[in-house]
């Protein structure tokens, strides 16, 4: 049994401890919107926020996000308010397809919470996941606009 603390909310879950973070938010705790990509750590479909870090939950074990603050795209927002990062994504009509823009969001609040004027080299060497419809330039419009509010 493991204790995770997600969106504020503690939740024991009975899992193998190397059981990855994605499956246990997914299907242990029903929340959907972290995706399931490549399995692989690569794509970062199913990146959320450990203790404020952006990390790939289908590389994280259980095990080692116990007892940390884990928040994912569904948490993001304070009550029931679109983040920035989400209003910025909406203005600027970001996603096509939409299956990887929630882990896109998450790596992208978790830069400007670190870096709230990013370069383009900021962006270049921390927003790392892979759109398959290549929303590459709307997502870089979509942080300079953040950054220049």
């Amino acid at each position: 049994m493991a204790n995770l603390i997600i969106n504020g909310k503690a939740f024991d879950v009975d899992v193998e401890p190397d059981t990855p973070l994605l499956w246990a938010i997914r299907e242990n705790i029903g929340l959907t919107g972290t995706k399931y990509g490549c399995g692989i750590a690569q794509c970062g479909a199913c990146t959320v926020h450990v203790d404020g870090v952006a990390m790939r939950s289908c590389g994280v074990s259980v095990s080692e996000a116990a007892g940390k603050q884990i928040t994912t795209i569904e948490g993001l927002g304070a009550e029931g308010a679109l983040h920035k990062v989400q209003q910025a994504w909406i203005a600027n009509d970001v996603p096509q397809c939409g299956y990887c823009q929630s882990g896109m969001i998450m790596a992208v609040a978790a830069l400007l919470k670190d870096k709230p004027k990013p370069t383009d080299q900021d962006i270049d060497e921390a927003i790392t996941n892979i759109c398959r419809c290549g929303t590459f330039q709307q997502v870089r419009e979509a942080i300079h606009a953040v950054a220049n509010a």
